[in-house]
């Protein structure tokens, strides 16, 4: 062997292009496993990116163009709902209304059973885009029987939930979406969302795929079962997910209205897109929970309302292709503490649900306390507390970003207090038109880039 000008060990030609050679089969070889091991993907190891997610194997079931994974609608499971502890919805079928944020050419649908204390099985569940608002009607077009695994029958066990196969589906953004299910079969409680805001259905026997909304007689405000609708979307590159409260939920705006404010930051982005500006194209999804507070679960086991902490990989961590979450929490820890509650205990909560988020590089947008001057539960020192954690909020030591809702919100002659046109008249939550103050709020630039770096 020789020694090259730099000092490096040569080898002569002959053997130089023998090595080469082998080195490109090499390449070639690795290339054609590669290839052949992505073709033969179902989609759960790459499903945000693969085209066919779960359904990609089902080959019919798949959607035919290429996209991007985010969730469009999710919400958070609440706890078991009452009345269904023994039969759960046997013998019925549950045809809950979800309003998208972005649209895309397929769909899947999970379905959760985290409340209940037996199996639950589902023999027939479809997906349809909605025919009007405020209808349990599809178009009958658009109705596709839901698959799980290749079978139309899955059996969710007491605590888990289920991801539907990809369908293929035109899904519309700021739409409705009709998801059914039917159980013949008595499980309870049934998982639900009590303070949807929405409406939806119910009919007796099995009807899911039934386009007509005759069937469907009896309305409901809760969701059952179902808690994320992903769509493979060509709007999005990913998705924002918002966890808080009831301020989140929006247990005060007109019910089918839409007016939560995520739903109104959503229409935002889209807008602004529209108009051509620079921002994100992401996804806006709602994890609030009436009453939710940081530190502290609600009862039983698993437990009810569970804190933004205990939740924080359930209804953040666990959504589809997650770029930012926003935290709108704290109230309800400083009003539901029998005494005064402490500032540094709650902060102290927001800080780890930061470093949680960073942790899975997701930037965090955080929102200062908005006032309840008037409410029951107002007393001087619960004020003290609010204003001195709003103090650290502005101050820029707990969020990657600030939401300012107090000062957007706020009168600005008894700070203390909402303005009175955004007040609901209970003093603690806003008006449809404070629920959009809110939105108009809430700088779009904040969601740009990502985690800032460990130094």
């Amino acid at each position: 062997m020789t020694r090259g000008r730099d000092g490096d060990t040569s080898v002569p030609p002959a053997r130089q292009r023998a090595l080469l050679a082998a080195i490109v089969a090499a390449i070639v070889a690795v290339s054609a496993t590669i290839y052949v091991g992505v073709a033969a993907d179902d989609g759960t190891t790459h499903r945000d990116t693969l085209a066919g997610g779960h359904g990609e194997r089902n080959g019919p079931a798949a959607p035919a163009s290429t996209g991007t994974w985010v969730s469009s609608w999710a919400t958070a499971p609440v706890g078991g709902e009452p009345g269904t502890e023994l039969t759960g919805l046997a013998g019925r079928s549950v045809r809950n209304v979800v309003h998208t944020s972005t649209g895309g050419t397929g769909a899947r649908v999970t379905l959760s059973n985290l409340y209940g204390q037996s199996p639950l099985t589902v023999t027939h569940a479809s997906i349809a885009v909605s025919a009007a608002p405020g209808t349990a009607e599809a178009l009958a077009e658009t109705v596709r029987r839901l698959t799980f695994t290749g079978s139309p029958t899955v059996v969710v066990p007491a605590g888990g939930q289920v991801t539907s196969d990809v369908v293929r589906l035109a899904v519309p953004h700021d739409g409705d979406v009709l998801v059914t299910t039917y159980s013949p079969t008595a499980s309870g409680p049934v998982t639900y969302h009590p303070h949807a805001r929405q409406i939806s259905y119910v009919a007796d026997g099995e009807h899911t795929r039934d386009a007509s909304g005759a069937a469907y007689t009896e309305r409901s405000t809760f969701w059952r079962y179902v808690t994320a609708l992903d769509v493979l979307s060509n709007e999005s590159d990913g998705t924002v997910v918002v966890l808080g409260d009831s301020l989140t939920d929006g247990i005060t705006s007109t019910v089918g209205a839409n007016n939560r404010w995520p739903d109104v930051l959503s229409d935002r982005l889209r807008a602004a897109l529209a108009a051509g500006r620079d921002v994100r194209r992401y996804s806006v999804v709602n994890e609030g929970i009436s009453g939710n507070q940081i530190l502290t679960d609600g009862l039983g086991r698993p437990a009810e309302n569970p804190s933004g902490l205990n939740r924080f990989g359930r209804d953040v961590l666990g959504r589809t292709n997650v770029k930012v979450v926003v935290v709108v929490l704290g109230i309800n820890d400083i009003l539901r503490h029998p005494g005064t509650a402490d500032p540094d205990r709650i902060l102290a909560g927001l800080n780890t649900l930061v470093e949680r988020a960073h942790a899975r590089g997701l930037k965090v947008v955080g929102a200062t306390l908005m006032p309840f001057g008037g409410h029951r539960g107002y007393t001087d020192a619960r004020e003290a507390v609010r204003q001195r954690i709003n103090e650290e909020i502005r101050a820029g030591r707990v969020f990657d970003a600030v939401a300012d809702f107090d000062k957007a919100l706020r009168d600005p002659y008894d700070p203390r207090r909402f303005r009175p046109d955004y007040d609901s008249g209970d003093h603690l939550h806003p008006s449809d038109k404070g629920y959009t103050r809110m939105a108009e709020a809430f700088d779009l630039d904040s969601l740009e880039g990502g985690a800032p770096a460990e130094l």
